[in-house]
């Protein structure tokens, strides 16, 4: 049985017990028996773990988990301390330099956002090495709509920063006249200079919660 706490085991256990979640464990075992799989498995709900269902300010998608050694830990787009930063991630912090003057740190280590109350969801939880997406028909995209539906419903208002077209894609499940949606493109190399530079999505999320009687969320990670 899987406990996460914050109180998010009784709103996942539904999910758990799902055939199409019980589909997705019994691939994982084949996948972390005869492969290479990030990030390690007491690693896979992490962000579910550092950040309470209650204490949600903000929701960031990513793709899948960094698919190199050592890389992964369960929140996306963070990688663990003193593992080199990788692009889309050097292209965040740039972007919170700009956003808010926060100085760029020198480790790419997000567990403060998540405990801050900033959820790290990835659409897939797990990846094969070395091969991006390699996860994402297995059901984790069913399951990371269902996580989305659950925080949708959340009393407070939320904002959700939408970074790509595959985060864009979850946009069906938020009720925008109650949370607030931030998206652009990619913080990727490939598309960063297509509208996710000058953004100011960290900006833009603290001035929504001031607005809702909420506590901003402290980006710094220094």
């Amino acid at each position: 049985m899987i406990k996460l706490g914050g109180g998010w085991d009784e709103l996942l256990n539904p999910l758990f017990t799902d055939l199409n979640y019980i589909k997705i464990h019994d691939f994982l075992k084949q996948e972390y028996n005869s492969n290479i799989v990030y990030p390690e498995k007491n690693d896979i709900f992490n962000c579910f773990k550092y950040t309470p269902y209650d204490k949600i300010k903000a929701v960031i998608i990513g793709q899948d988990p960094y698919h190199g050694d050592g890389q992964a830990h369960g929140l996306c787009f963070s990688v663990k301390n003193g593992i080199t930063k990788p692009p889309s991630l050097k292209n965040i912090f740039k972007e919170l330099h700009s956003d808010l003057n926060i100085n760029i740190p020198e480790n790419g280590e997000l567990t403060k956002w998540a405990k801050n109350g900033v959820l790290l969801l990835n659409s897939s939880l797990t990846v094969k090495a070395n091969i991006a997406n390699s996860h994402s028909k297995c059901g984790w995209e069913w399951f990371t709509d269902e996580v989305i539906k659950l925080v949708n419903i959340r009393e407070k208002p939320v904002v959700f920063i939408l970074w790509g077209n595959n985060a864009r894609s979850k946009k069906k499940y938020i009720d925008s006249n109650k949370h607030y949606i931030i998206e652009s493109a990619h913080p990727s190399p490939l598309s960063c200079f297509n509208g996710f530079f000058g953004s100011k999505p960290f900006s833009k999320a603290n001035d929504f919660l001031i607005s809702n009687n909420q506590e901003k969320i402290d980006w710094s990670l220094e």
